[in-house]
């Protein structure tokens, strides 16, 4: 499936969901230089940033029958590797709820429209119910391909093409997606927001959402600093100048929150629960036991990595703004060590392909005018734009501290006992990758690096 982000699907999405969204789609043949840069025409909320100022509504009519299993699959199912008691004493209920799967009526994806937020509404249940269907799934004593019955399957391949992103749960299902207003009466904030579908039940979960929505609302500022930036009529004016130095002081100050964001995880998520019970769930397609989507082309391929925080498009948007190179495709000092070059140079982009069609876009657009350009120009900025690029470095930093306790560290040790312990989960030599089946290590340290190298040096 091609999950590449032309303009003309924006408009196309867009233009189809008009009543429902405050924003004006991008004609295919707008000319983007020529007209304000606006985050509205990606679906970027000036407020919220790219989480969604309005929840998503439930599906209605025929499709209640998908709403009602992924409500049923709470309570009934647990990943197919627990052998703890709580899992044993499901298990009859865990294949009742599948085999009731596999044998649903196929509901034909075209009944539920073109309005946008009804599509993303479907890709978010039909994705749950897929990670619900694979990973419930008792192990199998031989290595083979997982069949996605053909009920959930089809729907679920039509609704991604229509919307252009992949069959499988990302994180905008988990945390742009996941959510509802404990008291709809009430602004959207973090503490009025309750979170739908927790595929462990654990609060462990519910912090991870928590903590990834807060980023994602503390990073809108940052958004509207990227705007104000791709909107400079006269860059060189003197004026535009100092707006741009103190935007740069000021994004120091937001990527230093959002390192104290990621930090907090340390206070509210158990690293050992999150590693066995909660990100398992969000696993993708495994080479050793491939998903096959039932009634699809034979020569069909998808993207199926699975669910990634590596996924939020506002990283992406510091990264772009900034200019920081992961892909090394500069020449910039110090050069990359034999680590770094290990690494997937391309996995930022893999990882955009996850994002909603609108979003990376956005990204897209952002790419045509540079800060790091008007920084060589103007020495006066090079003091603030460095230590921009010092405060994400420093984020990396602290990403790297989090990623060894909360994967690499926890792919030492052994299940829950509530699990089963050592008798739950197949033995696997690989364990210290992230949910979208990369190397967490040699990724954070290249991330890490080619953030480093992004530091302008010299006179």
């Amino acid at each position: 499936m091609n999950v590449s982000s032309p303009l003309h699907i924006v408009g196309r999405l867009l233009d189809s969901s008009a009543d429902m969204t405050p924003y004006r789609p991008v004609r295919a043949d707008a000319q983007p230089a020529a007209q304000r840069f606006s985050g509205r025409l990606f679906d970027v909320n000036p407020d919220t940033g790219f989480f969604p100022a309005q929840p998503l509504g439930k599906l209605r009519g025929e499709f209640k029958l998908w709403e009602a299993a992924l409500e049923n699959a709470k309570g009934v199912l647990k990943l197919g590797e627990d052998r703890g008691e709580e899992a044993t004493a499901k298990l009859a209920a865990g294949e009742l709820w599948r085999q009731q799967l596999r044998n649903w009526p196929l509901l034909d994806a075209a009944r539920l429209g073109d309005k946008l937020r009804v599509l993303r509404r479907a890709h978010f249940v039909l994705t749950c119910l897929l990670h619900y269907y694979v990973h419930s799934l008792p192990p199998s004593p031989t290595e083979g391909p997982i069949v996605i019955p053909r009920p959930l399957s089809i729907p679920l391949l039509q609704v991604s093409q229509k919307i252009n992103m992949p069959p499988i749960l990302t994180f905008a299902d988990i945390v742009l997606w996941n959510w509802e207003p404990i008291n709809p009466e009430q602004p959207l904030s973090l503490s009025n927001i309750r979170f739908l579908t927790l595929f462990s039940g654990t609060e462990a979960e519910r912090n991870f959402y928590a903590l990834s929505v807060a980023a994602e609302l503390r990073g809108a500022e940052m958004l509207q600093i990227f705007e104000r930036f791709m909107n400079l009529p006269c860059p060189a004016e003197r004026s535009a100048i100092a707006g741009v130095a103190r935007d740069l002081e000021r994004l120091v100050t937001v990527v230093n929150e959002l390192s104290d964001i990621l930090q907090g995880a340390r206070q509210t998520i158990d690293p050992h629960t999150f590693y066995w019970v909660v990100r398992p769930w969000w696993n993708g397609s495994d080479p050793t036991a491939p998903w096959v989507f039932e009634g699809a082309s034979p020569n069909a391929s998808f993207e199926l990595g699975g669910a990634s925080a590596g996924q939020s498009s506002v990283m992406h948007a510091l990264d772009i703004f900034l200019d920081v190179d992961h892909a090394l495709k500069e020449t910039r000092q110090p050069l990359p060590s034999a680590e770094n070059r290990r690494a997937d140079t391309s996995f930022m982009e893999k990882m955009r392909r996850y994002m909603p069609a609108e979003h990376r876009a956005y990204l897209a657009q952002l790419r045509k005018r540079s800060v790091r350009d008007m920084v060589l120009r103007m020495p006066s900025l090079r003091e603030p734009y460095n230590a921009a690029v010092e405060a994400l470095k420093r984020f990396r930093d602290g990403h790297i501290r989090i990623g060894t306790l909360y994967i690499i560290s926890q792919a030492r040790s052994t299940p829950p006992a509530s699990m089963g312990g050592p008798c739950a989960f197949q033995e696997n030599t690989d364990r210290s990758r992230g949910t979208g089946g990369n190397p967490v290590s040699t990724l954070l340290k290249a991330g890490r690096d080619a953030t480093q190298r992004t530091v302008l040096r010299g006179e």
